[in-house]
């Protein structure tokens, strides 16, 4: 990997409250301009490295964003950085238009950007009072106040936690999109699924350690075991083959039989990789 693409970066990154240390000697780079998901459990780590990395939190070891020590970073960073976070500032009394258009005069932004980023998330002109809005308007109204100033990159902890299938749908297509238009996006969250359908390198990361770091797919394969093939018949007789050369006439005769449903190779979830690696459920 060319560190000259690293938009962020950290190594042997630690991080103790007491006794209790909570992230161990953590190394890992983001590429600029992908998705990248950090997976866990809750209480596994996710926000106290979002903190560090966003400069507000101590920490041991190294670590680095756009090229400056996470040490170092004044007010200046977060022109560049949008975050949406647990402890969203939503202020319920205002609408969902004023609580853009108070952020947009902290930042010196037109009052026409603030109507874009809200358009943009589907929330229209905002006019709805945003303590009655639902928790999915809520989080696509954090999600618009993250991007109004145009950041380079985006932190987003656990953005889709408690939405039904279709908010969180309508927001992964946001952040797709997002991505199409360059932004890097740091992801947490302990949906294995979404990470595998929006990142494009992920960490497991477990009571503090990363466990593994890799593409989503090549890690499903990598942990394939089992590497059987199974062939469902319409009738719903199921038959499990070894993925070998040698099951390849087997195949071939089950499929002229023309009462093949679907076939499956056996690669394992993200989740069940994870459930592998600690032996733990992922308690949401």
């Amino acid at each position: 990997m060319n560190q000259t693409n690293n938009i962020i970066h950290t190594d042997q990154l630690s991080k103790s409250f007491g006794d209790k240390k909570v992230l161990n000697s953590i190394s890992l780079s983001v590429v600029k301009g992908e998705i990248f998901g950090l997976l866990g459990p809750s209480g596994a780590g996710k926000t106290t490295l979002i903190k560090i990395l966003t400069g507000q939190s101590s920490f041991n070891g190294h670590a680095e964003i756009m090229a400056t020590s996470c040490r170092m970073l004044d007010r200046s960073i977060y022109e560049y950085v949008g975050m949406q976070l647990d402890n969203c500032g939503i202020y319920d009394r205002l609408s969902c238009f004023d609580n853009m258009l108070l952020f947009a005069k902290i930042h010196g932004i037109d009052k026409q950007k603030t109507r874009e980023a809200l358009e943009y998330v589907g929330l229209g002109r905002g006019k709805d009072i945003a303590g009655k809005i639902s928790k999915g308007m809520a989080q696509r109204l954090v999600l618009a106040r993250a991007i109004l100033h145009a950041p380079k990159i985006l932190f987003l902890d656990e953005p889709t936690s408690g939405l039904d299938p279709a908010t969180t749908r309508k927001i992964h297509d946001l952040l797709l999109d997002l991505k199409k238009r360059g932004i890097t996006i740091f992801l947490t969250t302990h949906n294995m699924e979404e990470a595998h359908k929006l990142c494009d390198h992920i960490a497991l990361l477990n009571e503090g350690d990363i466990v593994e770091y890799g593409v989503p797919e090549e890690l499903c394969r990598k942990y394939n075991r089992d590497n059987q093939i199974t062939v469902l018949y319409r009738d719903g007789t199921v038959y499990t083959l070894m993925n070998e050369p040698g099951s390849a006439a087997a195949i071939a005769d089950l499929f002229a039989s023309g009462q093949v449903e679907s076939i499956h190779s056996s690669e394992p979830n993200l989740e069940s990789v994870f459930i592998k690696l600690t032996g733990r459920e992922l308690a949401q």
